[in-house]
């Protein structure tokens, strides 16, 4: 007589109630589920020390995540172990975030720290340490798989699909991946977690960057890049209205922050010229001139299941924007996209592509054309 055994799956536990519910809904369906913990980011370790909000004081403690990812494990009787990659997350997120920041651009830390943290590094450490057969993670998406392709898709919940975040995933990584909330909604989540009287159903939702947490975002980039203060400029009249604090802590598009209370128009960063030290903004009257756009550059792009036979897309340049119009094409190996004009289309950023309900990958914007 052949005993089927379960499937082994480990699945990242954070605390939080989206991988709390993703570990009933795992069992509801006869998997094996063991947690495991990541932390990869130390503010000691990791120079951290300015910047620091008391909301993130009180919700992103790693000591304070475990305690309630634990208690999960013992309702739900399953294990649940801890592991840490400060110095992989160092090395292949946070350098990279610090040298585009120092080259005038906006950088995406939570895409690559999905492709080089979650997606590879713990699914390594699942497989050599305890032989799973799959992992499985909290996002809101869903995985196809038609012919042996994965294809990665939009989750039921529009509001909170992570897609975007996920762009620089490959077909490896794919096939070894469970996305058990793709079918719900946020609301019916924390719904099945007070049903299950887990302790964290109501608990706030992790914001900020990827495994750091909420920070006051000019100090604490102050940690890694020392400020130098320059001039603002008004883009049209090329006369000075301001002072900045370093060029670095700015982003296209930004109105806030920017230390002009005094003058009488909003005003909107729209160039950095980061050799003279130069904040340029624009008023919002002419913000429409400055700011947008209609074709960019993009660079080192992820076709997750190959290049689609028409090039019609719909385009992300930020997490939750409205999807834009648009269309790709392939030079040399570069990917140009033509979009619908767009405001503060940013070097640095993510440009995830989309047809229906799929996503094609994405690349980071080199340059406005």
């Amino acid at each position: 007589m052949i005993v089927q055994t379960k499937k082994r799956v480990v699945l990242g536990m954070s605390g939080g109630v989206d991988s709390s519910v993703c570990a009933f809904l795992l069992q509801e369906q006869g998997y094996e589920v063991i947690g495991l913990f990541m932390q990869n980011w130390d503010s000691y370790l990791n120079c951290d020390f300015q910047g620091h909000t008391k909301s993130d004081e009180k919700q992103c403690n790693a000591q304070k995540d475990f305690a309630d990812a634990q208690q999960v494990a013992k309702k739900l009787g399953i294990k649940i172990y801890r592991t840490q990659f400060i110095n992989k997350y160092w090395k292949k997120v946070f350098q990279y975030l610090i040298k585009e920041y120092k080259r005038g651009r906006t950088p995406n830390p939570d895409v690559l720290c999905n492709k080089y943290i979650k997606f590879d590094e713990f699914i390594k450490e699942a497989k050599n340490k305890f032989k799973c057969d799959l992992i499985a993670m909290g996002h809101y998406a869903d995985i196809i798989n038609k012919k042996n392709k994965y294809f990665l898709t939009t989750a039921l919940d529009e509001d909170k699909d992570q897609t975007y975040f996920l762009c620089g995933l490959n077909q490896v990584q794919l096939s070894k991946t469970l996305f058990p909330l793709g079918h719900y909604t946020k609301t019916q989540v924390r719904a099945i977690a007070k049903k299950m009287k887990l302790d964290n159903w109501s608990k706030k939702d992790s914001t900020g960057i990827c495994f750091i947490g909420e920070r006051d975002f000019k100090p604490f980039l102050g940690n890694y890049i020392t400020n130098k203060k320059g001039k603002v400029v008004d883009i049209l009249t090329k006369k000075q209205i301001g002072t900045h604090d370093g060029v670095y802590f700015y982003t296209y598009g930004q109105n806030k922050g920017l230390g002009l209370s005094g003058q009488t128009k909003k005003y909107f960063v729209c160039k950095k010229d980061i050799k003279q030290n130069i904040l340029y903004v624009c008023d919002e009257q002419h913000k429409e001139k400055c700011l947008s756009s209609t074709q960019c550059e993009v660079e080192n792009f992820n076709w997750i299941s190959g290049i689609p036979k028409t090039n019609i897309v719909k385009i992300r340049f930020r997490h939750r924007q409205q999807f834009v119009k648009g269309q790709f094409h392939i030079i040399k190996n570069k990917v140009y996209l033509k979009y619908v004009s767009t405001l503060a289309v940013t070097p640095g950023q993510f440009a995830v592509l989309y047809q229906n309900h799929t996503c094609l990958g994405g690349g980071i914007v080199n340059k406005l054309i």
